[in-house]
């Protein structure tokens, strides 16, 4: 989108928008939880400002200077410059096959930012908002120079932290922002000597003088722009410790070199220099970036982070544009994000944990499931867990089922020829048809509207995930729509009302690829594809234009008489097999799978000398007939995994013989549940704030029997009680009052021995779960089939629709 001739700036009397992420660090590949930390994100946003017709422009660009591009140097043996020009590029190769559509991609290495950094130091210096301080550093004799922070590594001083691989300027475990000096146990990074103190002069900001004005800003701004509250909680704990003078110099060659003659050896400490990167980017991208950065009254800044980033935006870079005295365009609304963990662990870039933005082009899973799994997992309040079973439910039940067979079912109707469909044509309503006289039609279009109306509401508001799962609802109601109406019935005794219906299904679809564009660009496109309609989405949801209004009416959306293109499957189904080929081929870090790969070339390699083909024969000798037969002997010793299905789960209606609270844990009951066997069985429950204890005694439940037996604050459960739950309710899933207590409940329709105890590391429970719920009837389903015993079906007291687990 860096094109000359559509830079955009501020237009008097729109809403004026500008949108950054924070700029990630140049020494490595991003991996996942980076990327949905802060570019993709602050991408959906920036997305959905244009869809609205906002003003909207999203800036970032590679954080360039500093220690670790130095630390990376030599490893590499190469210069900063070098590591830069490389990884800039991997980190933009990235971010394309993602679709993140910034309006310009930058760095901080340039000119640019050299001259608004030094100006921004001068007003500073000028306003008396500067000290100088002789302070104690860390040096190393042996590399003859002072150490900064990301040289040192040692065991963190923090009462119940103490990592013994912490940074000099903070600790990856805990958190904490340190100096180097305080690091216990310290070792030079490139040399592993001990370093000893040493004076070095250097210049502080003085962020008590600037205290009462900061305040200001952040008593009003934290509540005018809706701060999510995990960047209000870290804010408020800086300032409840007190404001100190922070140093802004460290020295070392590679940044922004301080224009003072004292100090003219010496460079800006990244965390000064770099969030300063976002205005020098927007002088790259324009040289008229005043009007975006100095017109608070007219321009929104909204910035995109991961938690650990949040005192920086928040107290650090705010106070040194208060600092200078100038009108700047200040923050008014932060979106922070929680961690994305990888299966067992935590995605570690510096250990090379978990999946990385470079190896997602090569799983052949589109970039629309990669984006839309990490929307829907985006750690917004608490930390989330990326998972291969839960990738693949996401994709396999929402997606594919939900979304995708909506719209096919829709366009592939249409696309049928005349007599069967209606040969591509949207078809017209005739007038004799009465759209609110269709209860059906109405019902949909009220539903669809209250969703849209939300689906801003949680935009406006940066609460990304849950516009993303509002319009999927969206679809949920097109699909029941369908089932409803049953519109292939109505083709065939009432082609009147059927127009009706499928012209209103067509809007529906048109609408979904408009909502999901922010967070899917390449599922909309496809979408306005098939539909035939021309590729442009901006503006598609703008008050203006009456776009909000027209969807209370989605049987207009889409004119009559239009042709639309040809349907196709949007997604593919992902299968165990791949999921276990992923998981194994990702597990451990980026070394382990790099020792992996050569150990295996390696036994390629030696079974190829093995393998000589016997002179003229043109067969292939002994030994590869072996190999073959060794193949075959192993894959029958080694059985493959059988598929998920629900016969699997071995669940058994119980009967609670007791029910008591746990001894030791207010929210948990503990029971002895009767499933049929010689001894009940106890179970932990947590149960306590939804359902009395009189309501648990001598009842019936249904009991999952064959999970891995876990301990619950020191009292060992031997299986799991099903409940349904929504937003506020969770009750009990009941059997017939005369089911038989031990049977095994079932599904008609799915036959087949449980396993005698589900394999965790399998993801048996979790991938079946997300297809467990109740229904409008109140009775407890897999997918459509209902939980049955010999007397009858397994029911809930009142939560339609609700979640079991």
């Amino acid at each position: 989108m860096d094109n000359p001739e559509t830079r955009k700036l501020p237009i008097l009397g729109k809403r004026n928008i500008l949108i950054t992420s924070a700029l990630p660090y140049v020494n490595n590949v991003p991996h996942l939880g980076n990327i949905i930390g802060c570019v993709l994100s602050a991408d959906v946003f920036a997305r959905y400002c244009r869809i609205r017709g906002y003003n909207a422009i999203y800036i970032c660009g590679t954080d360039e200077y500093g220690t670790a591009t130095e630390t990376k140097a030599m490893e590499e043996k190469c210069s900063p410059k070098e590591i830069c020009d490389k990884y800039y590029a991997i980190h933009k190769e990235v971010y394309d096959w993602f679709n993140i559509s910034f309006d310009k991609f930058g760095r901080t290495s340039t000119p640019q930012q050299t001259e608004v950094c030094q100006a921004i130091f001068k007003r500073l210096w000028d306003n008396d908002r500067l000290s100088e301080n002789t302070m104690q550093q860390l040096y190393c004799d042996k590399c003859q120079r002072f150490l900064a922070d990301r040289l040192v590594e040692g065991t963190c001083p923090t009462p119940g932290c103490e990592y013994d691989s912490a940074r000099g300027d903070q600790c990856e475990k805990c958190g904490k922002l340190l100096n180097p000096t305080e690091l216990k146990s310290p070792r030079c990074k490139v040399c592993q000597n001990t370093p000893r103190i040493r004076d070095t002069n250097h210049l502080f900001l003085e962020l008590p003088l600037l205290k009462d004005k900061l305040e200001e800003y952040i008593n009003n701004m934290s509540v005018e722009g809706l701060w999510s509250q995990n960047a209000i909680q870290t804010t408020n704990s800086w300032l409840r410790e007190g404001l100190k003078p922070r140093c802004i110099t460290r020295d070392l060659k590679w940044g922004v070199p301080v224009p003072h003659e004292k100090y003219s050896d010496k460079v800006f400490y990244v965390w000064f220099d770099a969030p300063i990167g976002y205005v020098s980017i927007t002088s790259c991208y324009t040289s008229d970036w005043e009007k975006w950065w100095k017109n608070p009254k007219n321009v929104e800044l909204y910035q995109f982070m991961g938690k650990d980033n949040v005192p920086f935006h928040t107290v650090m870079f705010p106070s040194t544009l208060l600092g200078t005295g100038e009108n700047w365009t200040l923050m008014k609304t932060i979106s922070v994000t929680e961690y994305l963990n990888y299966e067992a662990g935590k995605f570690s870039k510096s250990k090379g944990i978990g999946v990385f933005g470079n190896d997602v082009k090569d799983t052949n899973i589109p970039v629309e499931v990669w984006r839309y799994y990490l929307l829907t997992n985006r750690p917004e309040v608490s930390d989330t867990l990326f998972t291969w079973s839960d990738l693949q439910a996401k994709l396999n039940n929402e997606l594919l089922s939900n979304l995708g067979n909506f719209i096919n079912r829709v366009l592939s109707f249409v696309a049928k020829p005349s007599g069967l469909g209606y040969g591509s044509i949207i078809p017209s309503i005739p007038a004799d048809v009465i759209v609110d006289s269709h209860e059906p039609t109405k019902k949909l279009a009220d539903k669809v509207a209250a969703y849209v109306e939300q689906y801003i509401e949680a935009m406006e508001k940066v609460k990304l995930k849950q516009g993303l799962k509002l319009a999927m609802s969206i679809s949920g109601e097109g699909n029941g729509y369908l089932q409803e109406t049953e519109f292939w019935r109505l083709y065939k005794e009432n082609q009147p009302l059927c127009a009706l219906v499928m012209k209103t299904a067509v809007g529906v679809v048109y609408l979904l690829a408009c909502l999901l564009e922010p967070f899917m660009p390449s599922f909309t496109l496809e979408v306005f594809k098939q539909l035939n309609l021309p590729p442009v989405v901006h503006d598609s949801l703008c008050n203006e234009k009456g776009d909000v209004d027209r969807v209370k009416r989605p049987w207009e959306i889409v004119s009559a008489g239009h042709k639309i293109g040809t349907p196709q499957p949007l997604f593919k189904e992902l299968k165990d097999e791949e999921v276990e080929f992923y998981r194994k081929k990702f597990a451990g870090s980026q070394a382990d799978r790099i020792e992996r790969a050569e150990a295996e070339a390696g036994k390629l390699a030696d079974q190829l000398k093995k393998t000589k083909v016997s002179e003229g024969s043109g067969k292939k000798n002994q030994s590869t007939k072996s190999l073959k037969e060794g193949k075959t002997k192993a894959a029958a010793a080694s059985p493959a995994e059988p598929e998920i299905s629900i016969t699997r789960l071995d669940i058994r209606v119980g009967l609670i013989k007791s029910a008591k609270k746990h001894p030791d844990a207010d929210s948990l009951y503990v029971e002895e549940i009767d499933v049929g066997e010689e001894q009940p069985r106890t179970v932990v429950s947590g149960l306590v704030k939804y359902i009395p204890l009189d309501e648990m005694q001598n009842r019936k439940v249904c009991v999952l029997c064959n999970l891995k037996p876990a301990t619950m604050r020191g009292i060992k459960s031997q299986a799991m009680v099903l409940c349904a739950s929504n937003d506020t309710q969770v009750e009990l899933v009941e059997p017939p009052s005369s089911a038989n207590v031990g049977e095994r409940i079932t599904f008609p329709g799915h036959e087949g021995v449980p396993d005698e105890l589900l394999n965790p590391k399998k993801k048996v429970w979790e991938a079946l779960q997300v297809d467990l719920h109740t229904n409008e009837e109140l009775i407890a389903c897999y997918k459509d089939v209902p939980f049955t015993t010999s007397a009858g079906v397994c029911k809930v007291s009142s939560i339609g629709n609700g979640t079991v687990r």
